[in-house]
């Protein structure tokens, strides 16, 4: 049964992928697939489920959206009856109405190792202490809690920790941190003077900080333009980094964006760790925006090897400027920088010129040599959009409302409810014959820590035994440019064995059993060959 399950899914992908009409464009690579021209939301928020479903929202005090609630359901103040949340089955391209109560606008969330969603805050009284959960199953809906968290969290980052729980760091006007679910006899409320440190009271240049969980299991934190590493356990900053040169803030509302790069020779003593932070605006470029002056965005990239006894930020110059840029890490370990604009800043009509072509960010290749144009799109993402993998290796791209409602027309930017996939430049057919396809383990596999695991796949063409990888992706919660617990380890391939018919396995080892590598819970496996990824399978890791 579970056989036959897996092959229909892998059927609905490839319809999905031959059905595909890509526009292209004469750039370096990579095509647009419009999937819907409208959904009815605009995709602030967006999280890929292990049901290979999407849970999309924007906020409740929108106005009336273009998606109305099923069952005659409102909301009573103010009365709404339309949704401002969406689930996208990525499968069958469709989508349905969910019905959020409460203002979750710039609000912030994870995924529980058991899969749930759980997210926090928003905006107002009704949603900036709410907790709300989704499960992912059929026909299910949010369930919300009031007054789950401790402190009003507005344009917070949460972060998922090797003991299952999630921190949640800052917001508007929070300089502190605290868990979810809470521990009995614990502190509610962490103070994190870091916070109030990096805060410009006008214009709060440290809201959506920058958090990804090191190799030590310490925190890496980027609020502003300065960073530091803290023990949340023990609520000390165990090393402060040099700030970022030139200065200029890169959190919201000068908006640029930050990943964690791959991670890999995980069975080594120590594991190197490097954090890069790209786009943003200058110093000012609020103040200016809000004058009508839209300010160049900032054009360069910053990497830092975190895991140094003494790191020092290495600076790199992108293509083209651009503030409100997602990062995206695709299943081969490239960097895709999509969405944005190259002047002004993040906030209501602040935005200008919007950035149509992506960039793919080789982190591996020599300095000077990292970045490649990619084809462009034609529908503007600039304030509210979001970008996040798919388990196919397409890019769903989404959002884009730089106004306090719902605005189509007479206006730069008008709301953007549709939904895109782009699809990066492995993924043209002239690669079919190196691309591989998982033949076991099947989807869903529970995955033992620190054990070796045969991965068996097959490749039409002839394999290149010394290219073949297996990389473990997690998902990200993705909102105003950033990922919030995106993570992607490189397992290697100890052997790669051939059992002929064009199949073959390689052996890996799954990470250490700490959880400081990749907490526990869903993730997506791939094999890689020649750096053309497999279609992932999800795994659970344990």
């Amino acid at each position: 049964m579970a056989r036959t399950h897996v092959m229909l899914s892998f059927l609905a992908w490839q319809l999905i992928l031959l059905s595909a009409k890509p526009y292209l464009s004469d750039a370096a690579g990579g095509s647009w697939q419009l999937l819907q021209k409208s959904i009815g939301i605009t995709a602030m928020h967006m999280q890929l489920l292990n049901n290979d479903r999407v849970i999309i929202f924007d906020r409740t005090d929108f106005g009336n959206s273009n998606l109305t609630l099923p069952g005659g359901k409102c909301r009573t103040v103010p009365k709404d009856c339309t949704a401002h949340s969406a689930e996208y089955s990525v499968i069958t391209n469709t989508f349905r109405a969910l019905f959020v109560q409460t203002d979750v606008w710039c609000s912030s969330g994870a995924v529980m190792p058991d899969g749930r969603l759980i997210q926090t805050g928003g905006f107002n009284t009704s949603g900036e202490r709410r907790v709300r959960t989704f499960v992912p199953c059929t026909g299910c809906d949010w369930t919300e809690t009031p007054n789950g968290l401790a402190a009003s969290r507005w344009y917070a980052t949460n972060h998922i920790l090797p003991d299952g729980r999630q921190i949640i760091i800052g917001g508007r006007k929070q300089f502190n941190y605290e868990f979810y679910p809470k521990s009995s006899g614990a502190p509610n409320l962490y103070s994190l003077p870091f916070l109030s440190q990096t805060n410009d009271p006008n214009i709060e240049n440290n809201l959506y900080p920058f958090v990804f969980l090191n190799v030590d299991g310490n925190l890496f934190i980027f609020a502003n333009n300065r960073s530091i590493l803290l023990d949340y356990a023990a609520n000390k900053v165990v090393k402060t980094y040099p700030e970022i040169p030139g200065g200029d803030p890169r959190c919201y509302p000068s908006t640029g964006s930050a990943v964690l790069l791959p991670l890999k020779n995980l069975q080594a003593t120590s594991v190197e760790a490097e954090v890069l932070v790209c786009g943003g605006a200058p110093k000012g470029a609020y103040t200016e925006a809000k004058k009508g002056n839209f300010v160049e965005a900032l054009n360069t990239c910053a990497r830092i090897k975190i895991t140094d006894p003494n790191p020092q930020w290495v600076m790199e110059t992108m293509p083209t400027a651009r503030i409100m840029g997602d990062m995206t890490l695709l299943p081969n370990g490239n960097v895709l920088i999509i969405n944005g604009a190259s002047a002004g800043a993040a906030g209501w009509e602040f935005g200008r010129n919007p950035v149509l072509n992506p960039v793919i960010y080789r982190p591996d290749n020599k300095l000077g040599s990292r970045f490649e144009l990619q084809n462009l799109s034609t529908i503007p993402r600039m304030y509210h959009s979001s970008a996040i993998l798919l388990r196919d290796g397409r890019v769903l791209v989404g959002g884009s409302n730089p106004h306090s409602g719902y605005v189509f027309t007479n206006v730069l930017y008008p709301t953007e409810l549709s939904l895109e996939a782009f699809y990066p430049p492995y993924l043209e057919a002239q690669f079919s014959n190196l691309r591989p396809q998982i033949v076991s383990p099947l989807s869903q596999t529970k995955l033992d820590p620190g054990r070796k695991l045969a991965v068996r796949f097959s490749v039409a063409g002839a394999l290149d035994q010394n290219q073949v990888s297996v990389t473990v992706v997690s998902p990200s919660f993705t909102t105003h440019s950033f990922s919030m617990n995106q993570r992607l380890l490189v397992l290697g391939a100890e052997t790669v064995t051939s059992l002929g018919n064009s199949t073959y396995e390689v052996q890996v080892t799954t990470p250490a059993g700490s959880g400081y590598l990749a907490p526990s819970g869903y993730h997506l496996l791939f094999v890689v060959h020649q750096e053309i990824p497999s279609e992932g399978i999800w795994v659970q890791l344990q």
